[in-house]
């Protein structure tokens, strides 16, 4: 996977965010109740994605161990 990538999780709202790739301006789908995919303005590539309650999700942090609704490989540019 090409780019860096950036994890930001905000304690009081419980989201996690997590982006690949430079920042670029995008936007947010929801996928799910808890599930957003951010999708590049232009290209409408996959950039990154957004979880909420993600904390109330795993109660050891440590081991934590998420199904993710997409494939990591969507990253990736060919």
């Amino acid at each position: 996977m090409k780019g860096q990538m950036r994890i930001h999780y905000d304690e009081e709202g419980d989201y996690l965010t997590i982006f690949v790739g430079e920042s670029k301006p995008n936007y947010g789908e929801d996928v799910s109740d808890y599930i957003t995919l951010f999708k590049d303005s232009e290209t409408g590539d996959v950039v990154g994605i957004g979880i909420l309650n993600f904390k109330d999700r795993s109660k050891d942090l440590h081991q934590i161990k998420l199904d993710l609704p997409i494939d990591i490989g969507l990253f990736v540019k060919k």
